[in-house]
Formats: structure tokens, sequence, C-alpha cells
């Protein structure tokens, strides 16, 4: 999901929440890092999977190597974009 001009990511996104297939994890890049939108997906029973920002003064706990397999699907949609 993309939102236009100097918008958060998560703000767009916390609108599509209602409408996410039933899932145990959500990998975000840092733009969905905030409170709200993980205690959002918690409550849903989605473990979130998104790397702190780096203004962020707590550490968040996630699944690294999962995180980095991120990369291969952003890849992807890359070269179908193309």
């Amino acid at each position: 999901m993309q939102t236009e001009g100097q918008a958060s990511d998560y703000k767009g996104a916390a609108i599509m929440l209602p409408a996410l297939p039933p899932a145990s994890v959500l990998i975000g890049d840092r733009g969905y890092d905030s409170n709200p939108y993980r205690q959002a997906l918690q409550a849903m029973g989605i473990e979130p999977c998104i790397q702190r920002r780096n203004n962020r003064l707590r550490t968040v706990i996630y699944d690294e190597n999962l995180h980095r397999q991120r990369n291969r699907i952003e890849r992807m949609f890359g070269r179908l974009k193309d």
C-alpha cells in the first residue's frame, strides 16, 4: 500500500486492517512502525514483524530472519512491474 505525500504508511494501512485476510504474521518495513498499529495487529492475533524506526527509543523484538525474506518479495514485485 502506498500513501500520498508525506503521510506515514501506517496511517493508510490502519484503514485496511479490517480487510486483512487471516494471518499469523505481518511483515512490514519501518514505515509501518507505530505503537497503535502494532497493538491493532496484536488485537487481531497477528504478530507484527516490523523493524523499528531509527528514532524509536525502545527496542522492538521481531523475527529478523523472517524480515530479511521480505526483500525477496519486494524484488519479485519489482520484476513484475517491469
